[in-house]
């Protein structure tokens, strides 16, 4: 078996456990608010991110190198996550993912003002694509437009941002220092609000949010696993496995069914989105490919996210240059 094919592979089954992980949030978010799933899904992960913090071998200081990046990006993440949760709490999961998939599409556009990337016609025509995928979905006039579609766009607009902002910085903050400000931030923050919103919960509710924290541990690792395994051109299109255990787990657990216009703009978005990875693969087309080395999940505030664990673009393209033989 290639390495590429256990890439993929590996990807297939990390967002097959993020897909259950948001089947439990969906579950807990018919009866609680996304600021307490946030906040017990967060507080149950400090646990696994001390794991994190015993395999930095660095000695070094907490302090952000880039602190006004840091503290946007942590703001950014914090609302993603709250967003996140609530949309996957009250739309079908199959709208939910459609409406997320578009986060690569905005990464593409805030690459040119924060990146300084260069987007040429092929991938603006992707973007615009894939914003009448989003169109499709959503297709206004023709449903009545909730607070959740609202939360989900916001989920891919400051997803987008965070993603893109480790992306520039990534390279010079430790992974410690990324991974820990978002989790304090919504700890501190939704922990602020809890009182305001907060039921009791029984023991097995707070077990289900064990799993939450657990699953999102775990797929974040699996795919770290999937991205040193495989190409990122191979392994990134795979996210979009997810619309598919969408579509089960909807059926199975919560009676939805995928409608035809959902179908479509999905289609839609997924196929703009993948024409962006395959044109940021090549070289040449881009110079910082934001996309691809973007390796951020939306939706899992609870865990680290998959960038802030792995070696940066910058540096390893550095590497690889200092590894080239002499011509």
């Amino acid at each position: 078996m290639s390495s590429n094919v256990k890439g993929a592979l590996l990807s297939l089954i990390a967002f097959g456990v993020y897909a259950t992980h948001d089947v439990f949030i969906k579950t807990l978010g018919a009866t609680y608010s996304p600021i307490q799933l946030v906040f017990f899904s967060v507080l149950l992960s400090f646990p696994l991110a001390t794991i994190n913090l015993m395999r930095e071998r660095a000695a070094a200081t907490l302090l952000p190198v880039h602190p006004w990046w840091i503290g946007l990006r942590t703001v950014a993440a914090v609302i993603t996550g709250f967003a996140a949760f609530y949309a996957f709490s009250n739309l079908p999961l199959t709208q939910t993912y459609a409406i997320l998939f578009a986060t690569p599409l905005i990464i593409t556009v805030l690459s040119i003002p924060i990146l300084g990337e260069t987007v040429r016609l092929q991938r603006w025509l992707a973007v615009l694509v894939g914003l009448i995928g989003v169109i499709v979905v959503l297709r206004p006039g023709g449903t009545e437009l909730g607070l959740g579609h609202a939360a989900a766009l916001l989920a891919a607009c400051t997803g987008a941002f965070a993603s893109i902002v480790l992306r520039k910085i990534g390279g010079e903050e430790r992974p410690v220092v990324v991974m820990l400000y978002p989790m304090v931030a919504n700890f501190v923050v939704m922990g602020a609000m809890l009182p305001f919103v907060y039921k009791p919960m029984p023991i097995e509710h707070l077990g289900y949010l064990a799993v939450i924290s657990v699953f999102a541990w775990v797929g974040g690792r699996v795919i770290i696993s999937a991205y040193q395994t495989g190409e990122a051109a191979i392994v990134a299109p795979m996210q979009y496995s997810q619309i598919l255990w969408a579509t089960v787990y909807g059926f199975i657990f919560f009676g939805e069914s995928l409608d035809l216009y959902t179908g479509i703009g999905a289609a839609i978005i997924i196929a703009s989105g993948i024409f962006i990875v395959i044109r940021e693969s090549k070289g040449g087309n881009s110079s910082n490919t934001p996309v691809l080395r973007t390796r951020t999940r939306i939706g899992t505030p609870a865990a680290f996210r998959v960038s802030d664990m792995m070696t940066s673009g910058r540096e390893r393209d550095k590497k690889n240059e200092a590894d080239k033989p002499p011509e």
